[in-house]
């Protein structure tokens, strides 16, 4: 039954997606550090802890320092690598930054504790994923090359095989399927990982979210075909819109051949413990933690959190009336923009660009960061952009079709200027890389901890 005769691997998402998906990503570290050495015997293959949502949450919300977060981690967790999800040339911000940032923000990451780099762009372009490539290469990380699972007319096994054959030329330890919507049907799995696995040398790495209520199935046919990882949360932060039950996906397997040789009472008291951090959680942020499965996301593929936040701009506007047809208006627009997989940047992208179709009429309002899509400035969209809408968007404005990073001057030097100027200039290089990627909010948390 199963190819892989390997016991299967388990990465804990716990502390990042796993609070993100589900509690805002307000886990703090104060909630984290007593069960940091339990959670180091278990035998994970890693431990996701940083980056993603993280950096900017801690910054803007928690009034914690992440790169303090991440040496904490570092302190107590020395058996398991930490795992951190870095957007390519976004890092982990919504817009490309220049070749020296991400350089030193992928050293810098690694010296403080990080060991496992799973590094994506939101258009599968690989060329916007190399600079951190072969910077954490040569950091000596484990580089995880991952490709945006999608659906669309554009998408299918080939193309998706051709990605990840490129990021494995790049030298990449390890391939994710990242499926951020839940998307990925268990027998497509099944067949997508038997094409990675008969072409592929390097371990395939699988990430999922329970959006659909398809995940523990798509990870049980993944795993008959030989996956080799795949991404669980702790029970409290599991499911809804998060990842599998790490708990359940090591019982399933329990004596069979790819039994991950965890041993679930290890787990129990860890899941009662952050069933205890999510209620407080819940009570101090006012979060409700209970997600809802919705399976309609296979026709829209908006992940959920996404869907709200879109209904809720339309009700500030009045037009909440209208929330049907901008539901049927985002895969027309993703349409027209070449089929962008829907993930952060190209999902608020899509989505506002629906938006303002839907409450102004098509195109008579276009966001610049949709402007800049149709440019090429993040990059190759899988499909062609039709071209009535690209002429309706930019008219004769040319489009570039080289690395968007190679038209971005150095940055980090002015950051350092820039904070000297307001009369910090005896600040870490930690610090002027936080204050790059998010100048406002960084630059409070600088003068509230003067």
């Amino acid at each position: 039954m199963f190819e892989n005769k390997d016991p299967l691997r388990i990465t804990e998402t716990l502390l990042r997606d796993g609070h993100q998906s589900l509690a805002a990503t307000r886990m703090r570290t104060s909630d984290m550090v007593p069960m940091l050495e339990q959670l180091d015997e278990i035998g994970y293959f890693s431990i996701e802890a940083w980056g993603g949502a993280t950096f900017d949450t801690c910054l803007r919300f928690l009034n914690e320092d992440p790169w303090e977060r991440l040496r904490m981690l570092k302190k107590h967790l020395k058996k398991t690598p930490i795992q951190m999800l870095l957007r390519g040339q976004n890092v982990l911000g919504y817009s490309h930054y220049a070749d020296d940032v991400v350089m030193e923000f992928v050293k810098r990451a690694v010296d403080n504790g990080v060991g496992v780099l799973r590094i994506f762009d939101a258009l599968n372009d690989v060329r916007n994923m190399e600079v951190a490539i072969k910077t954490a290469k040569q950091a000596g990380a484990h580089v995880q090359g991952a490709f945006v699972y999608t659906i669309s007319p554009f998408h299918n096994e080939q193309t998706f095989l051709a990605v990840a054959k490129d990021l494995v030329s790049l030298g990449c330890d390890s391939i994710c399927i990242k499926d951020m919507a839940g998307l990925l049907a268990p027998y497509n799995a099944y067949n997508l990982v038997k094409v990675l696995k008969a072409n592929i040398s390097v371990p395939i790495h699988i990430h999922t979210h329970y959006t659909s209520g398809m995940a523990s199935m798509t990870y049980l046919k993944a795993i008959e075909a030989g996956v080799d990882i795949v991404d669980c949360s702790l029970s409290p932060f599991a499911m809804g819109s998060s990842q599998p039950a790490t708990e359940a996906i090591v019982a399933a397997l329990e004596g069979n051949e790819r039994d991950t040789g965890i041993n679930k009472e290890q787990l129990y008291p860890l899941a009662d413990y952050f069933r205890n951090v999510k209620r407080e959680l819940e009570k101090t942020f006012k979060l409700n933690t209970a997600i809802e499965i919705d399976t309609k996301v296979l026709k829209f593929q908006i992940p959920g959190g996404m869907l709200s936040n879109l209904l809720n701009q339309m009700k500030e506007q009045g037009m909440a009336d209208k929330f049907p047809e901008l539901i049927a208006e985002m895969p027309r627009v993703r349409a027209e923009l070449g089929y962008p997989p829907l993930v952060t940047p190209t999902s608020q992208i899509v989505g506002s660009m629906a938006a303002f179709n839907v409450m102004l009429g098509r195109y008579k309002v276009i966001p610049e960061e949709v402007k800049n899509l149709v440019r090429g400035k993040y990059g190759r969209t899988p499909a062609p952009i039709d071209r009535s809408i690209r002429k309706l968007i930019l008219g004769d404005e040319p489009t570039i079709d080289h690395r968007p990073a190679d038209d971005i001057s150095p940055q980090l030097e002015n950051s350092r200027q820039e904070l000297a100027a307001k009369s910090y200039s005896n600040v870490s290089t930690e610090d002027i890389l936080s204050y790059t990627l998010f100048p406002e909010v960084a630059l409070k948390f600088l003068e509230a901890n003067r």
